[in-house]
């Protein structure tokens, strides 16, 4: 595989090992590309697994988005193979609340409203009981619906959470990365989360 700058991205690693397939395990930093000044870095560090898309799907049929939770990546491959691409992620605060499994993509929204679960509500009251699409949505500028009530792929807008466990079910992106995603992603992809 050829590159055509001199300059790799984090991501642009991240994203040429996974289709390299190889079985690479580096530790990556999270933070968020930009054109300004240097912002600080977040610190927290993932352990970064490769996957092979035929270890955990029988096909690419609609596309596949694989989570994995422990090393807190997303990967999504195309379903005629042309894309693969690789996104750090935040994940479940705990065990009990992270859901395991197959399920798919529903239902597609830019600008997504947010309301907090029953569940969510019982463990902190304060909380506004309706948040609509803006800067201050947990859920960022694009969601993915899940089959599963309730569990979302979604961006957010305070980036300090990505790498981290840090959310109440679902899975965050970067909102440069989900608009990504949701570019490629379609109702019916297939998803799993491990």
């Amino acid at each position: 595989m050829t590159f055509s700058s001199s300059k790799l991205s984090r991501r642009g690693f991240l994203g040429s090992a996974a289709l390299l397939g190889s079985s690479l395990a580096v530790p990556a930093i999270a933070q968020t590309a930009t054109d300004e000044p240097e912002a600080p870095v977040n610190r927290v560090t993932m352990l970064f697994r490769a996957h092979d898309w035929r270890d955990h799907f029988s096909s690419l049929n609609n596309g596949a988005i694989l989570v994995d939770t422990e090393s807190r990546t997303l990967h999504y491959w195309s379903e005629d193979e042309s894309v693969a691409r690789v996104f750090p992620t935040s994940v479940p605060l705990s065990e009990e609340m992270t859901r395991k499994g197959r399920t798919s993509v529903t239902q597609k929204v830019v600008g997504p409203s947010w309301a907090p679960t029953p569940s969510m509500l019982k463990r902190n009251p304060d909380w506004p009981p309706f948040i609509g699409p803006g800067p201050d949505n947990p859920l960022g500028t694009h969601a993915l619906y899940l089959s599963w009530k309730y569990y979302r792929i979604h961006g957010t807008h305070d980036t300090r959470k990505i790498g981290r466990q840090s959310s109440n079910g679902c899975i965050g992106l970067y909102n440069e990365d989900i608009a990504q995603l949701f570019d490629m992603a379609k109702v019916g992809t297939q998803v799993l989360l491990i």
